[in-house]
């Protein structure tokens, strides 16, 4: 196939293997659902790096565009293209899969096909939202993302996961029901098309703007989420497998951010600017009182799910202070946080396997039976805590940069998050691993298995190389985050 089609394997290839996987749903055919779902997870994450090798940083609008009619009565087309923005979050969809595909290989016992199945039907609608340039395309693929993982949540999840999985589903649903209303308008207001570059160079008076922009948001900050709209994130994280608060955690949260930057900004540059003070009172609130919330937490996911929701205040702050540093700062949190936090994610669940508990008082002295383990869970916990070397320190200190050219008491109150981040992570870290063994139970724990090594691994190779040497997930984004800039500003996007 041509490059022009690289967009549709990315999205159709984990989907087919899914559909592949559950014709393999008898308990006895377990050990080929699992063969052929990592297959199909690998060969979705090959087929992004030609995107990458062959995607022209220095390029304006999108690459790899492809376009066919869908639903030709209504204007609507299968109309796909991804710019340096979009480029990195299909990059980092498609390496959870697999990381997560081989995290639950032996975990999982009951269900398996449906499991992974659900797994690769989930990276391909997420490939779909961050590809998609038609907006009936774009909501179909963003809403599709729910199922999967509320099966996840309801089907595999702890004790109380009926209630997790009906309160994220119905958080997020009804969120995005608005926006669907906003793009029916937006379809009229166009005489008929449903195009998203069509949508960028629409002039719509201030007032429908601030309104879609409003409908827009109640769907993409509960994603994200933001603060008061998160309180559905942790009850989701804890009740959630291991692999469904990965992804959670590392790309669905992504979502939220994702549509502030193709839709509401270049939809809505002038409503975009007026409210964005009440956009930055939101992160700010979140980095703050959320980062205090997670100090307080003795339940080591939930700690975790209130640590997201303190970063990705970053993503929304980076985002509406307009300026590139504090943009391109964003995105790489967002790259980041899907890292670590995906990381951290898969160590308490290496710690609930063995021991069936996530409170951190149930813990302690762990590294005298786990050293290998505790030394990845220290590379993750530092990179959460933002130390320099490390992919967490990257995006939130090009932020806290631009936070400062916009407002210097932004940029004081953002920085907290490095005081608080610090202090949960390494407050849970010295209690979980430091210390004399606290009990039998602690005492006869094994360390860390390759297939556990691998994953961790790849994680840790990661978070050090974009901590280190961060310029080639940077490079991709400059012009477009600059175009972005200038269409928000003059309300004029370059397209192709």
């Amino acid at each position: 196939m041509t490059p022009n089609h690289l967009l549709s394997l990315a999205i159709w290839i984990p989907i087919l293997a899914g559909v592949l996987v559950l014709f393999l749903s008898a308990e006895r055919h377990a050990p080929a659902a699992r063969i052929v779902t990592l297959a199909g997870a690998v060969l979705g994450f090959v087929v992004t790096w030609p995107l990458y090798l062959n995607f022209d940083p220095g390029a304006s609008g999108f690459q790899f565009v492809e376009i066919k009619p869908w639903i030709a009565s209504f204007n609507v087309n299968y109309h796909l293209g991804i710019d340096g923005i979009s480029l990195l979050l299909i990059l980092l969809n498609s390496f959870t899969t697999v990381l997560v595909v081989i995290a639950g290989w032996e975990v999982i016992q009951t269900r398996v096909a449906q499991y992974m199945a659900a797994f690769l039907f989930l990276s391909g609608f997420m490939n779909g939202v961050f590809s998609a340039l038609d907006a009936l395309l774009f909501y179909v693929f963003f809403e599709a993302t729910l199922i999967p993982m509320f099966i996840i949540i309801g089907v595999w999840g702890g004790p109380n996961r009926v209630y997790a999985a009906l309160k994220f589903f119905l958080y997020t649903l009804a969120g995005s029901l608005l926006t669907l209303v906003a793009l029916i308008y937006l379809y009229h207001a166009s005489q008929g098309s449903f195009s998203l570059l069509d949508y960028y160079q629409l002039p719509l008076p201030f007032e429908a703007q601030v309104l879609i922009f409003l409908a827009f948001m109640l769907a993409f900050a509960v994603k994200v989420p933001m603060w008061p709209v998160h309180t559905w994130l942790p009850d989701a994280h804890v009740e959630a497998p291991t692999g469904g608060s990965v992804v959670l955690a590392a790309i669905m949260l992504k979502l939220g951010g994702y549509g502030f930057l193709r839709l509401s900004l270049p939809i809505l540059p002038e409503a975009s600017q007026a409210l964005a003070g009440f956009v930055i009172a939101l992160s700010l609130i979140a980095v703050v009182y959320i980062g205090l919330v997670a100090l307080v937490q003795s339940d080591m996911k939930k700690l975790i799910a209130y640590s997201s929701v303190s970063h990705m205040g970053f993503v929304t702050l980076g985002i509406f202070i307009f300026n590139a540093q504090g943009m391109e700062g964003a995105i790489i949190q967002m790259i980041s946080h899907g890292f670590v936090s995906g990381a951290l994610f898969l160590c308490v669940g290496v710690l609930y396997d063995r021991l069936h508990s996530r409170q951190i008082a149930d813990y302690g002295g762990v590294v005298n039976t786990m050293p290998v383990f505790a030394a990845l869970f220290m590379l993750f916990a530092m990179a959460n805590a933002g130390l320099p070397g490390t992919s967490g320190f990257v995006g939130e200190f090009m932020v806290i940069m631009g936070a400062v050219k916009a407002d210097f008491w932004y940029a004081a109150l953002a920085a907290t998050t490095l005081i608080f981040g610090a202090a949960y992570t390494l407050w849970m870290y010295k209690r979980v691993i430091f210390g004399a063994i606290a009990n039998t139970r602690v005492g006869a724990l094994q360390d860390i298995n390759l297939r556990e090594f691998l994953v961790l691994g790849l994680l840790g190779a990661a978070v050090l190389a974009m901590g280190i040497y961060p310029d080639p997930f940077a490079q991709v984004l400059h012009v477009s985050v600059n175009d972005l800039l200038t269409h928000v500003a003059q309300g004029k996007l370059r397209t192709p």
